[in-house]
């Protein structure tokens, strides 16, 4: 009688494991404890750019929080304490994240009020609806899916309401920044060259 053989089962990766690769595991999340590599693109990467250094800009002149740029980690799920994502861009009031919380090594875990996550060519649709999903169950109060190909923004409320907002609209933050706006254009608008 010959033996059956199995593999044996995989080992699933932890928040610190994460920590510990190289680079500190950038361009990767954490999903059910195996790594998921982030699909990006220039454009995509660019346009969650310009989305950066524009709730910087208005941020950082007021002082009205944090605001983290494309790759940082957060570990900030309730139902999976090892679940680790990286939003585009993100922002947390400033009441909501402590000057301690920020210096902690690690993955940051206070949810943020504002996520953004920017498609790239190769997402899925079902995982970026997923990703957003997990960012609103965790307590995101407004998560903005940014289409660069289409040059349009879906824009989820806590509430469940979701607005299309188009090229030729401005892009507000409601009641995560109320006095925040810009033309939805400057976020998409390529470099040219001078004459």
């Amino acid at each position: 009688m010959s033996a059956v053989l199995t593999a044996p089962p995989a080992t699933k990766l932890t928040p610190d494991d994460l920590l510990h690769l190289p680079d500190g595991g950038k361009g990767y999340e954490l999903v059910d404890g195996e790594l998921k590599e982030l699909n990006v693109s220039f454009l995509s990467s660019f346009v969650a750019g310009q989305t950066y250094f524009a709730l910087r800009t208005h941020v950082g002149t007021s002082r009205l929080g944090w605001v983290s740029p494309e790759g940082t980690s957060f570990r900030c799920f309730p139902d999976d304490e090892n679940r680790v994502r990286r939003a585009d861009t993100a922002f947390h009031r400033l009441g909501r994240l402590t000057a301690d919380q920020a210096r902690a090594e690690g993955h940051c875990t206070v949810v943020p009020d504002l996520v953004v996550e920017v498609v790239s060519p190769r997402d899925l649709a079902y995982e970026v609806d997923e990703k957003r999903i997990e960012w609103q169950e965790a307590g995101a109060q407004l998560v903005w899916v940014i289409h660069p190909g289409r040059q349009t923004i879906h824009a989820y409320r806590a509430d469940g309401t979701v607005r299309l907002i188009q090229r030729t609209d401005t892009l507000t933050a409601e009641s995560v920044l109320p006095d925040f706006r810009v033309p939805v254009a400057d976020l998409f608008r390529l470099p040219t060259a001078g004459v």
